[in-house]
């Protein structure tokens, strides 16, 4: 019996990050826990948790890509996961740290993100009281 193989794209709000072909099995965080997919699995979705996504290539090789909270959605041989974020990398211990920096940068983004956000609250609601004032 030919071993049926997996096709794996990930994708982000802002473009494709993964692309994969020849992949043997996959494991994902959701909030109950790790959940795996093989070849022959049923068609299901997942809600994704933040965590470290696990799949295998045809060569045997493991690889190792640290995700924020998502979707992942297998119908047929194809597995599409859809998340916010996402950094890839084969070793754990450099994965970890670049997660780490990528994580305290995003905070000090989002949180200039956010000012900025409030500040254009602010003055789309003086303009509006002043609009209903006349």
């Amino acid at each position: 019996m030919e071993t049926k193989l997996m096709n794996l794209k990930i994708l982000l709000p802002y473009q494709i990050f993964a692309d994969l072909k020849g992949i043997t099995r996959i494991v994902a965080e959701t909030l109950q826990g790790s959940f795996g997919l093989l070849p022959h699995r049923l068609d299901c979705t997942a809600a994704l948790a933040p965590g470290i996504l696990t799949y295998e290539t045809e060569e045997g090789k493991v690889v190792y890509i640290a995700t924020d909270e998502g979707i992942l959605v297998k119908a047929g041989a194809n597995v599409l996961v859809s998340v916010r974020n996402a950094v890839g990398g084969v070793d754990l211990g450099d994965l970890h740290k670049t997660v780490i920096q990528d994580f305290e940068n995003m905070d000090e983004h989002e949180k200039k993100v956010r000012t900025v956000m409030a500040k254009l609250e602010l003055g789309f609601i003086r303009r509006f009281e002043e609009f209903r004032k006349k």
